[in-house]
């Protein structure tokens, strides 16, 4: 896949009661191309974003705001790590997203996004990384990133990235 042609899973209950409210799988460490359709698509199903906080670190640049979709979404740096971002709708609903590592090959970034939506998980991230061999911290990692050329979202309990 290409920049910009993120995978994207949420939790589909209602309480939120997991630490993580889905995940992200980014093509790139490209904040402007990845973001875009990020916020897309959140747009779509959980209504307007007004903020992302992201790790610095983790992406090749920050910049503090982006246009998307006409409108204007705010972009903070938090020491979250490259494995998590904070997104706000609204002024206090926030959203936290597992992101998998652009180099993940299919089957780990499935295996990642499938724990991170599970209903009542209690696993953080980085843990999520480290179990399904996601961990950005090990070499040799890059692999296959998936074929699709579409953003795809899902909203159900099914493996599919």
């Amino acid at each position: 896949m290409k920049p910009g042609t993120a995978l994207l899973r949420l939790e589909t209950t209602r309480d939120r009661q997991g630490i993580l409210d889905g995940a992200w799988w980014p093509r790139s460490r490209d904040i402007a191309a990845e973001l875009p359709s990020l916020i897309t698509e959140l747009v779509r199903h959980v209504g307007p974003i007004t903020r992302v906080g992201l790790d610095a670190s983790a992406w090749d640049e920050l910049p503090t705001r982006l246009s998307i979709d006409d409108r204007i979404v705010h972009i903070d740096s938090f020491p979250v790590g490259d494995d998590t971002v904070l997104i706000t709708r609204g002024d206090r609903d926030h959203f936290s997203l597992l992101v998998v590592p652009p180099q993940a090959t299919s089957d780990a970034a499935r295996a990642a996004m499938a724990k991170a939506v599970e209903a009542g998980n209690v696993t953080g991230a980085e843990q999520i990384l480290i179990d399904t061999g996601t961990n950005p911290d090990r070499p040799g990692r890059a692999g296959d990133a998936g074929t699709s050329e579409n953003p795809t979202i899902r909203r159900d309990g099914a493996a599919g990235a």
